[in-house]
């Protein structure tokens, strides 16, 4: 194994399975690609929302599950899973330990180097999610419908020979109001952290990847797998970076494997669970 796919710990967060506009097949190539000791899913990875009324769960869905399954089984890679808001059917059992490698939390402290870093989605200091759920769901709808305009769009481009444009990244910029409340995000998180008698936060829910110091706090976003495709990777030194996801990294595929009466069940377990907590 090339030491560059090898990390301590690998971070992802909202892959929003479950939707038209999640990056499954992407994502499960990225995680094919590497190997680490400890894999973080910080939220929003099922999105139980969309389930409830118009997601679809597919069969690339569940792939993902099953790569993270063979880590934790060929090569004893520890999984935390942390609920975020999209994923918020998991209250009801948290918080859940299965044997030594998978956990599920609300939030977690990492230790990484002489650093302690306070891990959560983020979504704690969003005061739409937690107080008015019917507001965060509107504008949910609002947020896939962009998302499909942009996947159109983007069809277009490609047959005019243009380049990837994300439309719902450019509209977010350009709403100040939109600007303002990253920034304030970033720096309520960073006052989390200090709170929590950490260095550092490691968060995502926004949907933007950062690497950064808010305060003398060290602030990282893993960002998402609906845009960005992008992923948090710490090495054996305890330095942090992004990785963003690549066809030419990515270009190895495994053999399809047969669908058995076993992966066809596996298939459906997890939207029957989502939609019915």
């Amino acid at each position: 194994m090339n030491k560059g796919k090898h990390f301590r710990t690998i971070v992802l967060s909202d892959l929003h399975l479950g939707t038209s506009g999640c990056k499954a097949k992407e994502v499960t190539e990225f995680l094919k690609q590497y190997r680490c000791e400890r894999l973080i899913l910080n939220g929003d990875i099922i999105d139980g929302w969309q389930l409830k009324k118009y997601g679809n769960w597919k069969k690339k869905h569940t792939a993902f599950f099953r790569v993270v399954l063979k880590k934790m089984d060929k090569h004893d890679t520890k999984v935390i899973y942390l609920r975020g808001n999209h994923d918020d059917f998991l209250d009801q059992i948290l918080p859940l330990v299965v044997g030594r490698q998978f956990q599920i939390r609300r939030d977690y402290i990492l230790k990484s180097g002489d650093k302690r870093f306070y891990v959560t989605h983020g979504d704690v200091f969003d005061s739409i999610t937690t107080n008015m759920k019917w507001l965060a769901h509107l504008g949910d709808l609002g947020y896939t419908f962009l998302l499909w305009l942009n996947k159109n769009y983007n069809k277009y481009r490609e047959w005019r020979g243009l380049p990837y444009f994300s439309l719902s990244q450019q509209v977010k910029q350009a709403v100040k109001l939109a600007v303002n409340y990253v920034t304030d995000f970033e720096e309520k998180l960073a006052e989390l952290a200090k709170a929590k008698n950490c260095d550092g936060i490691i968060c995502g829910h926004i949907h933007q990847p950062a690497i950064r110091e808010i305060d003398g706090v060290l602030y990282l976003n893993s960002g998402d797998w609906v845009e960005t495709m992008s992923a948090l990777v710490e090495d054996f030194d305890g330095n942090w970076s992004l990785v963003y996801y690549s066809v030419s990294d990515c270009q190895t595929e495994e053999e399809p494997e047969e669908e058995t009466e076993e992966t066809k069940e596996e298939r459906f377990v997890l939207p029957r669970i989502a939609a019915t907590l």
